[in-house]
């Protein structure tokens, strides 16, 4: 054997020696989701049970091994409530971290970015904010999927037990982007379809939460209704002033959402009889088995159990963890299509299901109402439970509507 062969013949098998290790390298990595919300800003107090939500879900999966004997780990990235900031922050994750999934957004207009920086990643993206574009065409992609409600069935809800249950003549009050847009919209649409009457519609800018200028207007019109859309620290801010002008004395105040986080920072004279919807509240625990183990792990960890938007990212890590078992793979399309072949899930609250044309979460929500002074129950049972309202696709666009053929 001459020098050349001898080197041609040991580098080879030096190759072939170290190739299985560098596999089992990349085996042993750990499996890194990407969580980029608003860590700062009028949307912190969400953000905050976010990443308590993705925690514990990551403790429960490595508890167990892991995920395909991968450990789990969720870094957050603060996304400052900026579309240009979100998708920054979701590059870095996806190039720098090396993230293989993302599972995040928690306004409208950043998890639209978000999303359009995974698909050019080809990296599945779970959305935990409202939005009615993420799950329709021409924004959404066979790998973004949308755990969270939306505007369409948010208001559809809400907006048809209101004028039901507690008038037909409204005033809207509504955020000046586009979650605020669309449950405007719906709350319209769904007012005329029960037969009410809009006595007006008031746009404010996010962030800016100064009504006093416009409230005699709203009182002196006399609905029956005050329905405000005024998200995260908005809604505390709009309360006090509506209250500060006797409002809650002659109307009924409604919205679209009520947020656990806030009504504990907001306390119960603030949210006193207030009514709103949610996709998920701690004393759930009481009927489902899913929901008990939820709050005790959040009782345990943090001595605090989770809120609404919590559920939706604890939610949503355990489903990428419920993909990659399933699929037997990292593949972000791999991934996705074992998902939408079994569609059905239970992580927090019962059933669960990804409807196939649009990968759009159903799921059951409630209807609540803030408690009064001496009616809460503990330090954090600050809702009672009005009515449940069982999943049905019927509540949301179809998908034809969302542009699916």
């Amino acid at each position: 054997m001459n020098r050349r062969s001898f080197l041609a013949g040991t580098s080879a098998a030096v190759a072939t020696a170290a190739f299985p290790a560098v596999l089992r390298a990349q085996g042993s990595d750990p499996i890194r989701i990407g969580c980029p919300l608003p860590l700062t800003g009028p949307f912190a107090a969400l953000a905050a049970d976010m990443q308590r939500g993705a925690q514990l879900a990551v403790d429960e999966l490595n508890a167990k091994g892991g995920v395909m004997s991968r450990k789990v780990e969720v870094l957050f990235r603060d996304d400052q409530l900026k579309p240009a900031v979100g998708a920054q922050r979701t590059k870095e994750l996806i190039e720098n971290e090396k993230c293989l999934f993302i599972v995040g957004g928690l306004a409208a207009h950043v998890q639209m970015a978000i999303n359009e920086q995974t698909k050019k990643s080809k990296v599945l993206f779970i959305s935990t904010s409202q939005s009615d574009e993420i799950s329709a065409k021409p924004d959404t992609s066979p790998i973004t999927f949308h755990e969270a409600l939306n505007p369409t069935i948010t208001s559809r809800v809400m907006g048809t037990w209101t004028a039901q249950n507690l008038g037909k003549k409204w005033w809207i009050i509504y955020a000046d982007y586009a979650w605020g847009k669309q449950n405007n919209a719906v709350l319209q649409d769904t007012l005329q379809k029960n037969g009410g009457t809009l006595l007006g519609a008031t746009p404010y800018p996010l962030g800016s939460a100064e009504f006093s200028a416009h409230l005699p207007k709203i009182q002196a019109a006399k609905p029956e209704v005050l329905m405000s859309v005024t998200p995260g620290a908005d809604n505390i801010a709009f309360l006090k002033q509506a209250r500060s002008f006797g409002m809650d004395k002659s109307m009924k105040l409604a919205q679209p959402l009520l947020w656990i986080s806030y009504l504990k920072e907001g306390g119960p004279e603030l949210y006193s009889d207030v009514y709103g919807s949610i996709n998920w509240y701690w004393e759930l625990q009481d009927t489902i088995p899913s929901a008990r183990k939820f709050v005790e792990a959040s009782m345990k960890k943090f001595n605090m159990p989770p809120g609404d938007y919590g559920a939706y990212s604890y939610s949503g890590v355990l489903e990428v963890a419920r993909g990659v078992e399933l699929a037997k793979s990292t593949d972000s399309e791999a991934v996705a299509n074992a998902l939408r072949k079994s569609p059905v899930y239970d992580h927090f609250k019962g059933k669960q299901w990804w409807r196939t044309c649009d990968n759009k979460a159903m799921q059951d929500m409630w209807i609540v109402k803030g408690r009064g002074p001496g009616k809460t129950k503990g330090e954090w049972g600050l809702m009672d439970m009005v009515a449940k309202v069982t999943a049905d696709e019927k509540n949301d666009r179809t998908c034809a509507e969302k542009g699916f053929i």
